[in-house]
């Protein structure tokens, strides 16, 4: 998402940028954005999206790579817009959002991440999940100017998460115990003996912890299965990738300069599920 698509050196306008960012949040998977783009000869663009040649595009990377969508979490698949296949209600969703609706421009004025997720959030198929993350990954890019420890929704994991880290949040909303967990995370780590720089000195943020809580959800599945919850098992087990991942993180946020000059997890690496 960072490296190839919200830093992308393809020229497009800020416009067909935001488009892309929604369209590969929504597939979250990389093997459907390459053969999109494959057969495109290009990133996607709204032009694309106006005529059909995106959806053409995907109609191809269905047939040469089995599926469209991750298997990391589920998405809401309701035919919103009458359409018979899922991919479908989707192209027919940014064509409301991006040609209709020009909702480009507002996403690009507003001030705040949370005013960025009210906005995607108003549209059918945007759940409280997708709106939240997508409107993360819009931070992540030169196109907007909040960070992601502004606000903060817990998704459906994170909610499983916190129910089973704690036996009582007392009065506090799921948002508040993920902020409690960020404001609080060098003093618990100190307190706790654990030596934890973050992420080459960026400690952790709002929507880290929102993602600590959810894959503490799935360990506890598999290790304290006596925990219950809405999930029982791990349905798409973890798979490594094939090829080194080569590190790329947002330009404002300072620490590319800080990367180890070749890739740090090995072969094979770790292929992070939710893509962040």
């Amino acid at each position: 998402m960072i490296r190839d698509v919200c830093y992308h050196p393809e020229p497009c306008t800020d416009e067909d940028r935001l488009f892309q960012i929604t369209a590969f949040r929504t597939f979250s998977r990389p093997a459907t954005w390459l053969a999109a783009r494959e057969y495109l000869g290009q990133h996607p663009t709204l032009a694309d999206l106006a005529d059909g040649r995106f959806t053409a595009a995907l109609e191809h990377a269905r047939a040469v790579t089995g599926g469209l969508y991750t298997a990391a979490f589920i998405l809401c698949a309701t035919n919103a817009y009458a359409q018979p296949a899922k991919h479908l209600n989707h192209v027919e969703l940014w064509r409301h959002m991006f040609l209709r609706d020009r909702l480009a421009d507002r996403l690009l004025a507003a001030p705040t991440l949370q005013r960025t997720y009210t906005l995607l959030r108003g549209y059918p198929l945007m759940g409280d999940f997708m709106a939240y993350q997508t409107a993360i990954d819009i931070g992540y890019s030169d196109l907007a100017q909040f960070t992601e420890d502004e606000f903060v929704v817990a998704g459906p994991g994170a909610l499983r998460g916190i129910r089973k880290v704690f036996a009582s949040t007392g009065s506090y909303r799921p948002a508040d115990v993920i902020r409690w967990v960020a404001d609080h995370q060098e003093a618990e780590f100190a307190r706790l003996g654990l030596a934890f720089t973050g992420l080459w000195g960026r400690m952790l943020q709002l929507v880290d912890c929102q993602g600590l809580f959810c894959e503490t959800d799935k360990y506890c599945r598999e290790a304290v299965p006596g925990l219950t919850s809405a999930r029982t098992r791990i349905k798409a087990p973890f798979t490594p990738a094939a090829a080194p991942l080569r590190l790329f993180f947002p330009p404002k946020w300072g620490i590319n300069d800080r990367l180890p000059a070749a890739p740090v997890l090995g072969t094979p690496t770790v292929s992070a599920p939710t893509l962040f």
